[in-house]
């Protein structure tokens, strides 16, 4: 995925989820959109360096929005971390389109926005993807971001206590029972984090509803994401990498459950 072009600027603040303060490079301060409703731990620190895009659409109210920050790392280098959400469906779907993804290829037909009704748990979802091939099962996909990295040197998700999340594991593990392929996808936006876990010290309940979808059949995987620059200015982003899951006491160790 192609970046527009990207003014290099330092955070001041971030508030009311939506807003942020920067200062740019050139001096000046402006309120730049925050497409990142979540609690950002451990992503919204001030004085880093920061990326913004800018718009000229005259019916946006705020013309600039946070795309990437640059995050100090224990051994003095930085990392490079998108905050914005929107940013991983469209780069899990030109993976899949690409047929980039070991187990996720061989599909003929995507659809976004897939709705699930019923099963076990009766539950109701939107997922983010459903797969299609005429000799296969159809395969849905949930895609989640992770950006908290813990001074442990870990990345977890999810970063805030998510409902939302668990509604998605149990409509996961319906769609497993009913015979189709479930995928829980990870996509790691924080290029320092190197593995995944559910993060039981912010929301347990989820950490929990994980590991028993797990050993009902949903399928996980994490990539991480690489950003790639052209004379020192952020041009693309892709997925990269495949990366190890632990789920905890309730794993063998550390696993990457691939397809």
């Amino acid at each position: 995925m192609e970046y527009p072009a990207l003014a290099p600027g330092i955070l001041l603040r971030r508030y009311k989820r939506f807003f942020a303060d920067v200062c740019l490079d050139d001096g000046r301060e402006v309120v730049a959109h925050c497409p990142n409703t979540g609690s950002m731990r451990a992503v919204n620190v001030p004085g880093c360096r920061v990326w913004l895009a800018a718009s000229d659409n005259p019916k946006r109210k705020l013309a600039w929005t946070w795309e990437l920050i640059e995050l100090p790392q224990p051994d003095g280098s930085t990392a490079m971390v998108s905050v914005h959400t929107g940013r991983a469906n469209r780069l899990v779907e030109e993976a899949l389109r690409e047929q980039r993804l070991s187990g996720l290829d061989g599909y003929t037909t995507l659809k976004r926005e897939a709705r699930v009704v019923g099963g076990a748990t009766q539950t109701q979802a939107r997922l983010d993807f459903r797969l299609d091939e005429p000799k296969h099962a159809s395969a849905f996909i949930e895609v989640k971001q992770v950006t908290l990295k813990e001074p442990d040197g870990h990345g977890y998700f999810p970063d805030a206590v998510s409902a939302r999340g668990r509604k998605h594991l149990f409509a996961l593990a319906d769609l497993a029972a009913s015979g189709h392929r479930a995928v829980l996808l990870f996509c790691v936006a924080h290029a320092g984090i190197r593995d995944v876990a559910p993060a039981g010290h912010i929301d347990p309940a989820y950490t929990l509803a994980l590991r028993e979808v797990a050993a009902l059949g949903v399928e996980m995987l994490a990539y991480g994401c690489q950003v790639n620059c052209h004379e020192g200015v952020p041009a693309t982003i892709h997925l990269s990498d495949p990366l190890p899951i632990h789920l905890g006491p309730a794993d063998s160790d550390c696993v990457q459950r691939s397809m």
